[in-house]
């Protein structure tokens, strides 16, 4: 199944099909287009109908039901991460077939197994196009993209590093074998491409423009789009540097509850037509304003995944508010907050100095995990420490071993750990990766 879908991604078929699917991509298109237009009294009048056939679906739910089928919003717990975790059937409101699966380790380790509606993943695509016209860029440009993907074999540091797809629309890289040996691969390919549009991850961006800046090198990339981690000031300005491009980014989860969009000098905001978002004021004896700002945590309920409905779905996010700001009109999307904070880039370091992207992939999909962590307490040393639940056995520990292969180069040694404590930081946070080196 993993290989048909990469499959269709290579090709662009999971686009058509799925992402830009013709019953539901078109009318998300023109609904984002006709929200921004609404004035506030219709935009609320609109939010409040399709939050009730988003209730309607998760009363329809095991934990719906569970919970008593409340009728208002505000009547519905708030839903953690951990009952997510436990239980993923009891949040289903219609048979799996019916929806596209989806899994993730998140930023905390803690494997998720989703569900996606059809017309939720096709809501998806159409507010990344619509951000990207917003950029000024056409979902039919030719795009580079550095992210997370597997390209080839990280044993083989022969370029190219990258390879084609899309009919030829996207030239996709090989992060992971980005350094200061392979730069003038990446520099001359991204220069013969032409990419009218770079779709990154930050910790990526950050490493290929400084290299590129060390070196001497420029491009001229009209349009970067982050997203899957923080955008810090520091990156956004050295990308306009090294690549003389306008950068935006977006602000999301796997469990589709919420939609941020924006760039660190102007703000982010909101997207009113994507979810409801409660913002409630972090209070403990560590939070004091930084910058002007206050610090509230993310509470989302995602409009449009009927197939997995999640009310009031505690992200484990937060988000920083200007000193002054009207909390319930940020979370609206009426007015724009200063920051997401506590998604920064995971990665290891390679030998080599390359930032090694996408760790949340290895234990996805493995099963028995509770939650996960990287130590590296070398170059080439890591621990990977794993808090089992039952079932956990050698089947597993060989399956993490063999996503680590897709990921690593063989001079990293990968050892497991089973615990029950992970490595805390000093806000108390069990972050993915703890980088010793």
């Amino acid at each position: 199944m993993a290989q048909l879908a990469t499959s269709l991604k290579r090709f662009g078929l999971s686009d058509r099909l799925i992402r830009r699917n013709p019953l539901y991509y078109p009318r998300a298109r023109r609904l984002l287009r006709e929200f921004d237009a609404l004035d506030a009294a219709a935009r609320e009048a609109w939010r409040r109908s399709r939050t009730q056939r988003i209730l309607a679906a998760a009363r329809a739910t095991d934990y719906g039901r569970r919970v008593g089928v409340p009728e208002s919003l505000a009547d519905w717990p708030l839903l953690e991460k951990p009952a997510l975790r436990e239980r993923p059937a009891d949040f289903l409101a219609r048979p799996a077939f019916l929806s596209v699966s989806a899994a993730t380790s998140g930023t905390t380790g803690m494997p998720l197994q989703l569900r996606r509606s059809f017309e939720c993943v096709a809501y998806e695509q159409a507010v990344i196009d619509h951000l990207m016209e917003i950029g000024g860029a056409d979902r039919h440009c030719r795009a580079a993209v550095l992210r997370g993907d597997d390209i080839k074999d990280p044993r083989d540091r022969e370029a190219p590093f990258w390879r084609l797809t899309h009919g030829g629309r996207r030239m996709v890289f090989s992060s992971n074998h980005l350094d200061a040996a392979t730069l003038p691969h990446f520099v001359a390919a991204l220069r013969e491409y032409a990419p009218e549009v770079i779709f990154a991850y930050p910790t990526v961006l950050e490493s290929l423009c400084s290299l590129m800046l060390e070196h001497g090198d420029e491009l001229h990339v009209p349009l970067t789009m982050c997203g899957s981690e923080v955008l810090t000031p520091a990156t956004s300005q050295i990308a306009r540097r090294a690549l003389h491009t306008r950068v935006l980014a977006w602000y999301g989860q796997a469990e589709r509850v919420a939609w941020a969009q924006g760039n660190p000098e102007d703000g982010f905001r909101f997207l009113g037509s994507y979810s409801v978002n409660e913002l409630q004021r972090v209070e403990s004896p560590d939070d004091r304003p930084v910058d002007g700002t206050e610090t509230y945590e993310l509470i989302g309920t995602g409009l449009w995944n009927e197939a997995m409905p999640l009310v009031r779905y505690r992200t484990g996010d937060q988000v920083r508010l200007r000193q002054g700001s009207d909390p319930r009109a940020v979370a609206a999307g009426v007015e724009t907050f200063h920051s997401v904070i506590g998604r920064s880039g995971d990665y290891l370091v390679a030998p080599s100095g390359a930032r090694l992207m996408g760790i949340d992939h290895i234990p996805r999909n493995v099963p028995h995990l509770v939650r996960t962590q990287f130590i590296q307490e070398s170059a080439d040393s890591i621990t990977l420490l794993v808090v089992p639940a039952p079932g956990f056995d050698e089947e597993c520990r060989r399956m993490l071993l063999q996503h680590a292969a897709l990921k690593l180069p063989p001079s990293m040694k990968v050892r497991i750990e089973t615990t029950t404590q992970l490595v805390r930081n000093a806000s108390g946070k069990a972050p993915l990766v703890v980088r010793q080196v």
